[in-house]
């Protein structure tokens, strides 16, 4: 593979899309080409019909040509320079045997965008869980990767973000990984039932009935990583146990990963009680939105959510993991980053 730097061609490059960061039309301009040797692998990194390189120019606001195993990058510079950067690195994950989609160029691109000099071999590579029947799955983002350290490392993890950055789905994946090595004998699934005020008794069937819609998106991801099957005979023998939050008071939970979902929803006194549940041989996650937080508001007006609370009190104590994510951290359709953003940008400005 060669890499050829060239003065700025002298037709000017396509302007910078919306999602373009660039520094302008003064910005300095670079035309960039690969020349990759294995046109089998080239096609691969390059997608149908070139759908992953039309991604990256729609992310990246370059324009990006190719023919044959040769690709053209032209544009504003540094921009320039670190599309260049991600073929070359996403070239060598194909050659080595990883298999890529096109919306992994646009993870990648996130990633180099935030922290240019990203190995991203790691990134791919480093499988959080694997099923040969099902999915593998992997860290998307700086922030996911940062989440899966800590849950693999720390006791305790506290994951905050909106919608589709991984929080749940991640945390499903690492308890599933760390249960299959033996490192944990049971999981634990819970989340507080706002809706019903704890008060299960009045719901039909037994308890898992009871819970199943309050707990709909623990099961999705433990469908989408297990056959159905195989998830239904787990919950059966007790390896994966399912009980609402008012279920844990009382309990001490050892050698299990708790999973803790929906936690803006907890009041003080029960995220309280939970954290105070961890025993020994456990890990503990621990995932909630602020911005979402369905907590009736108290006599004074204001909603006092334990999830809130616990990120102040926690702050800085050993063993606990605090991960934040942010809208470039969202990996479900790429309208739904979009929608969440704009939300953000609404709420700033109507404050």
């Amino acid at each position: 593979m060669k890499e050829d730097s060239n003065p700025p061609p002298s037709s000017p490059a396509r302007p910078a899309s919306p999602l373009s960061c660039g520094s302008g039309p003064l910005a300095a301009q670079a035309e960039y080409s690969l020349h990759f040797d294995d046109a089998g692998f080239a096609n691969e990194l390059f997608g149908p019909h070139n759908a992953g390189l039309n991604l990256l120019a729609e992310r990246s606001g370059l324009q990006i040509s190719s023919r044959g195993g040769a690709v053209t990058i032209r544009g504003e510079e540094g921009r320039a320079g670190l599309a260049q950067n991600l073929l070359v690195q996403l070239y060598a994950l194909i050659k080595s045997g990883t298999r890529l989609q096109a919306r992994d160029i646009a993870h990648a691109w996130s990633m180099l965008e935030q922290r240019p000099n990203t190995d991203l071999k790691p990134m791919f590579r480093d499988a959080v869980f694997s099923s040969p029947l099902r999915k593998t799955v992997v860290a998307k983002s700086l922030n996911q990767r940062a989440y899966v350290d800590s849950l693999r490392e720390k006791d305790m993890t506290f994951a905050v973000g909106s919608a589709g950055s991984g929080k749940t789905y991640l945390a499903v994946a690492v308890a599933l990984s760390m249960l299959l090595a033996k490192r944990v004998r049971r999981i634990i699934l819970t989340r507080p039932a706002v809706e019903a005020g704890e008060r299960l008794g009045f719901l039909p069937g037994d308890m898992a009935e009871k819970v199943n819609p309050y707990l709909r998106p623990l099961y999705d991801a433990l469908h989408d990583m297990l056959d159905v099957e195989k998830v239904a005979g787990m919950m059966e023998s007790g390896v994966i146990e399912i009980a609402p939050l008012a279920f844990m008071r009382g309990r001490t939970l050892n050698d299990a990963f708790i999973i803790l979902d929906e936690a803006q929803n907890t009041t003080p006194e029960q995220m309280k009680m939970f954290v105070t549940r961890l025993g020994f041989g456990s890990r503990m996650a621990v995932t909630g939105d602020i911005t979402q937080v369905d907590l009736a508001a108290g006599p004074d007006g204001v909603k006092r959510s334990g999830l809130v609370e616990a990120l102040d009190v926690l702050q800085g104590i050993e063993g606990v993991g605090i991960i934040r994510f942010g809208t470039a951290d969202v990996i479900r359709h790429p309208l739904v980053g979009r929608i969440v953003q704009a939300y953000d940008n609404y709420q700033t400005h109507t404050r």
